[in-house]
């Protein structure tokens, strides 16, 4: 593998010389979802690093062959044992530092049958007094849910796009 600007491209890319194969090294998709019972909000404790023991919104790595939803879906189940039902994206966070985008949807958790993943020491439902701002494991997640109890309090849910910066 030798790292050059392949013909017709602008970006340098791993090339092999042998084959002429390009291999793109691009951002990954994080998806979540802020699942939402009678105004209270699904946090999850990690059980796993980064940020061992500290809240986030159910989410994880976009899989291959799921759609984002699908996978905000999944992540969901896996992470906090919790059914939802997705109702629109919400926040989409690029994080540069990380070659990360973070894409969160509003959800409706539908029924009170939860309970921690692998990767959760705990799940909890929580308003936003609640919410243990200073034990939230992600920036993005802190973003969401202040748009989110935000939004909540204007009448109205929109769309939110940002960028961390690279520091």
């Amino acid at each position: 593998m030798v790292r050059r600007v392949p013909p017709g491209d602008s970006l340098p890319r791993e090339v092999c010389d042998a084959c002429g194969e390009i291999h793109y090294r691009n951002p990954k998709l994080v998806v979540g979802a802020i699942a939402e019972y009678q105004g209270r909000i699904l946090l999850c404790r990690r059980a796993i690093e980064p940020r061992y023991g500290y809240w986030t919104l159910p989410a994880g790595f976009m899989e291959n062959d799921e759609t984002a939803a699908q996978g905000a879906l999944r992540e969901t189940l896996e992470e906090a044992g919790a059914r939802i039902e997705i109702e629109a994206p919400f926040s989409l966070i690029s994080v540069p530092r990380v070659n990360q985008v973070h894409l969160f949807y509003r959800a409706r958790l539908l029924d009170l049958e939860f309970k921690p993943g692998e990767e959760s020491l705990e799940v909890a439902l929580v308003d936003e007094a609640g919410v243990p701002w200073k034990e939230v494991a992600f920036r993005t997640v802190s973003l969401s849910l202040q748009h989110w109890f935000a939004d909540r309090a204007r009448g109205a849910f929109g769309f939110h796009a940002e960028d961390l910066p690279l520091r």
